[in-house]
């Protein structure tokens, strides 16, 4: 069985914009208030753009340390 590669899909806007539509759909269905889903959908696109810039920032300083290393 494959492992999931976990920084590719938290890297991923697709994920996120997934994981953002399945929870407005879930919390309209349960009746949740349109202020309550617009909240939900705004905490989770921040946490989305922390996880990208972290993971980016991070293949980036992987990159410099790669090239910086003497052969």
């Amino acid at each position: 069985m494959n492992k999931i590669d976990w920084k590719a899909k938290l890297s991923s806007r697709k994920f996120w914009a997934l994981l953002a539509g399945l929870v407005t759909a879930v919390m309209t269905a349960a009746g949740a208030s349109e202020n309550d889903v617009a909240q939900t959908t705004a905490v989770i696109g921040a946490f989305a753009s922390i996880a990208v810039y972290i993971l980016a920032e991070a293949y980036v300083d992987g990159k410099t340390k790669d090239s910086n290393t003497p052969e």
